[in-house]
């Protein structure tokens, strides 16, 4: 099991749990457009992160996004495998064929 499936795993069990008790909570407690946001807020710092080369910075905030991503995916009942499908699905296709082929 990857890490990402283990958050994934970790994310799911705070569903149910005190938003009190867990940022995760009550993040997802506070609706999926709240989760959007928090993922938006921490891919913009990412970005300034890169703009500004700062790699530790960026290490730091790449985790807060794929984490946040995570969050936001399971808010809206998206599971981590359905993304990787998506990914093992584009392998191999250039860019831009893959998005000429989207209706």
């Amino acid at each position: 099991m990857s890490i990402l499936h283990e958050l994934e795993k970790t994310i799911q069990t705070r569903k149910s749990a005190d938003p009190t008790s867990s940022w995760t909570a009550k993040l997802l407690a506070s609706g999926p457009e709240k989760c959007a946001e928090k993922f938006g807020e921490e891919a913009i710092e990412a970005i300034i992160a890169a703009a500004k080369n700062d790699r530790e910075n960026l290490t730091y905030e790449a985790a807060d996004v794929l984490y946040h991503m995570l969050v936001l995916l399971s808010a809206r009942d998206i599971n981590l495998d359905d993304v990787l499908t998506e990914l093992a699905r584009r392998q191999g296709l250039s860019g831009i064929a893959e998005k000429a082929a989207r209706k």
